[in-house]
């Protein structure tokens, strides 16, 4: 294989320039070996970084000293790494090959920095991009799913593209170079290699060339994928608002479920959950849509999108004057100005609960709660967050909006508590 077909390709894709320090990931497999082989081939200076993950035991080790002894042999410098995967995915609730990528790409991104290289190169191919396109096809995905692998991503460049698996162990058999072979690469225990073992050889039975004709179709779809993500885009401005999707402006959309799968699954919502959260769009308020990072409740008007995270408990400060003819009384919603003795101490900070009721400044009938913030046209979002100060059992505060009227202050008051809140 001549490297200037891998030159080409760099330029064409300006992948980065010949003056730049390249980062290799360089795992000891035959893709890796062969891209550190084909850079250093082609003038490039490199530097290789190797992750062991632990998660094979002996051969995890013996994929490390193969590294090691390939970079002294061609005098790379080496970083190296060790993690405890298995731990790392059972701390973050997430799988092992997961925790594996994350902890990969995060410890590249760390070494590019300090030793000074524009680019993390890793070694996918063309038969990668084929296996990526039929996964995200099973999985269920929109079009920029079936775009295959992108030659750049930020830092990340993927020079091997426009060769495939064959073409790569034949050149590093043409230069007798060695490579290491991951025994999990030869189980159909994951998805991708069942798909790389039996998926794709049963389709080159029907098809020899199919693997050529995906990647054609790939390419097809990526210069569609550019019109799509355009109009995508102009409507997502005519949706999306300061509060979240406007469902009617929403249902206006010539594909509106298109457009609102686009908008959620970049939040790691599915097909499957976005054709629930669309079919809710028209229905009652209040159901809730979530997943581990995110969640989506069906408004009044809107579909309000949030972050998953815990609602946090204001700081109050707290201090005490004696009431005097000249006193000015704070106005505004971030601070109470209570009676001190018309209060039950201690004071109590909590979460307002249904059934809770309070007689709100200025009026004297009881009020419940969630009729006050209903009226305020509070989204479902806001109503989980409102706090709510007590005196004993008796709401005197509901923090940031309005305090209680049985415990203003009057002309027969001597002591003044004011309550306010600390961002």
């Amino acid at each position: 294989m001549d490297t200037q077909k891998i030159v080409q390709f760099i330029n064409r894709n300006r992948l980065f320039s010949p003056e730049e320090k390249i980062l290799v990931a360089l795992s000891g497999g035959a893709d890796s070996v062969a891209l550190l082989h084909l850079l250093l081939s082609a003038g490039y200076t490199c530097e290789a970084a190797h992750c062991n993950f632990h998660l094979r035991d002996a051969e995890s080790d013996r994929d490390e000293a193969f590294v090691r002894n390939l970079c002294n042999a061609r005098h790379v410098p080496l970083h190296t790494v060790h993690f405890d995967t298995k731990r790392e995915a059972e701390e973050r609730h997430i799988s092992i090959e997961m925790a594996a990528r994350e902890l990969r790409y995060a410890w590249f991104e760390e070494i590019r920095k300090k030793c000074g290289a524009g680019v993390i190169a890793v070694a996918h191919h063309q038969d990668d991009s084929v296996e990526t396109f039929l996964l995200n096809l099973i999985r269920g995905t929109g079009i920029n799913g079936l775009r295959g692998i992108r030659p750049k991503n930020g830092k990340v460049v993927r020079p091997l593209l426009c060769i495939g698996r064959k073409e790569i162990i034949s050149y590093l058999e043409s230069i007798g170079q060695a490579y290491v072979t991951d025994s999990t690469n030869l189980q159909d225990e994951y998805t991708r290699n069942k798909i790389r073992l039996n998926l794709l050889p049963m389709m080159q039975e029907i098809n020899p060339a199919v693997k050529e004709s995906i990647l054609k179709t790939a390419g097809h779809l990526d210069d569609a994928a550019i019109i799509y993500n355009k109009g995508i885009e102009e409507a997502k401005q005519r949706v999306m608002t300061d509060k979240g999707i406007q469902i009617s402006a929403l249902l206006q959309e010539p594909s509106p479920e298109t457009l609102l799968f686009e908008i959620l699954h970049p939040l790691g919502f599915n097909a499957s959950q976005t054709k629930d959260i669309f079919q809710a769009a028209d229905g009652q308020p209040g159901k809730i849509f979530a997943n581990a990072g995110w969640r989506v409740v069906k408004d009044r008007e809107f579909l309000l999108i949030e972050p998953v995270c815990e609602t946090r408990r204001p700081i109050l400060e707290i201090r005490e004057y004696t009431y005097t003819p000249d006193f000015i009384i704070p106005r505004n919603k971030d601070t109470a100005c209570l009676d001190a003795d018309k209060l039950h101490l201690p004071l109590s900070l909590r979460l307002w609960q249904q059934g809770d009721s309070f007689v709100p400044f200025g009026m004297k009938g009881r009020k419940k709660v969630s009729d006050y913030l209903t009226d305020r046209k509070f989204s479902v979002f806001q109503k989980e967050r409102q706090w709510v100060l007590c005196a004993g059992e008796e709401i005197v505060w509901l923090i940031g909006e309005r305090t209680d009227n049985r415990f203003k202050i009057d002309e027969k008051t001597k002591r003044v508590l004011i309550v306010s809140t600390r961002q």
